[in-house]
């Protein structure tokens, strides 16, 4: 399956590294970048690779048109992997250039992702991509993170090339989003279409797909945490004792809200995520209060600068170093990826 020109350059007399990575290197590559996380674990992304190049697109097709009617958790979701994608190419000394949107007449094609060798990659990009598939969604209860403040200056030197924003809210705005994240699961709990929606998605453990029941929260469990999405409960359970939570809350915030910002918005994101974990801290990822306009216009109001609130992370320390929480099922590359001679 490897490509003809990929094959030539290998090769090519005189040619002692390739220009571009093979198939197995790229395919590695995109396998260990599939852990990551996504809205519902729907996973909305295909990618082509064409021997030079690597385009991503959005699968319409995994689009929760409920629970996301513009599509901007999805792009958020392959923007996540796509950065993924990056890191851990870079482990492999490979620079990646990226155009993000290309083509204005396909709204589905994301990105296209180009290579040149680099030999010598920071020491933080390689130690991301070591904890690519540590990083779990950790919806339990969390002690208050340790070595906050230093992560922050890290991860906002990291989410800057996005032009984002990232922002740790004060203790005294919690009472404000526990109620913004409550009144989003009042506003649909009756709402049908999002009921079938989130539970087709939810609960079930035999598809390589979705939140497995394992993965979710108990009722016991549910109700120590006051942010999070309202899924269908879990196995009774009650990990962590009795312990509430003590996460804190960060927020990822875009100055306008279009495809291109939700694309920078995943990308920023999965680097926060990997830093997080690299640093031994929990991580929870929600875009549930970004749904509906009351939420998001709460968010806005407690954060230091006017901005659009895109995504909210809890960040805590696991008291059992995050043991409790198994890996979500992942498609397999077959199912996602496609390869053009």
């Amino acid at each position: 399956m490897t490509d003809s020109r990929v094959t030539s350059l290998l090769s090519a007399p005189g040619n002692s590294a390739p220009s571009v990575p093979d198939l197995s290197t790229v395919s590695a590559a995109l396998r260990l970048a599939s852990r990551a996380p996504s809205v519902h674990n729907t996973q909305p992304w295909r990618w082509v690779y064409d021997g030079t190049r690597l385009h991503l697109y959005r699968d319409t097709d995994r689009q929760l048109t409920t629970t996301d009617p513009r599509g901007r958790q999805q792009v958020i979701s392959c923007g996540a992997m796509l950065h993924h994608v990056r890191t851990a190419l870079a482990a492999e000394g490979w620079h990646t250039d990226t155009v993000r949107l290309p083509d204005p007449i396909r709204p589905d094609l994301l990105a296209t992702v180009t290579f040149r060798r680099w030999p010598d990659p920071p020491d933080g990009v390689t130690e991301r991509a070591g904890v690519i598939e540590r990083r779990r969604t950790d919806r339990l209860p969390l002690r208050a993170p340790e070595g906050l403040p230093d992560l922050l200056h890290a991860a906002r030197m990291l989410v800057h090339p996005h032009d984002l924003e990232l922002d740790v809210l004060d203790e005294s705005a919690r009472p404000r989003v526990a109620a913004a994240s409550d009144q989003a699961a009042a506003l649909r709990r009756y709402d049908m279409e999002y009921q079938t929606e989130l539970h087709w998605w939810s609960g079930h453990s035999s598809t390589p797909e979705g939140v497995p029941a394992d993965a979710l929260a108990s009722a016991a469990e549910s109700a120590r945490v006051d942010v999070g999405r309202s899924f269908p409960p879990g196995s009774p359970s009650a990990r962590r004792g009795d312990l509430d939570d003590h996460a804190r809350l960060l927020v990822l915030s875009t100055a306008a809200d279009s495809t291109a910002e939700w694309l920078h918005t995943g990308e920023a994101l999965s680097v926060l995520l990997l830093e997080c974990t690299a640093g031994g801290l929990a991580t929870c990822a929600l875009t549930h209060i970004t749904e509906l306009p009351s939420g998001r216009t709460t968010l806005a109001g407690l954060l230091p600068k006017s901005g659009v609130p895109q995504v909210v992370v809890r960040v805590g320390t696991a008291p059992d170093g995050g043991d409790a929480i198994t890996p979500t099922p992942r498609r397999p590359l077959a199912e996602f990826l496609t390869v053009r001679r």
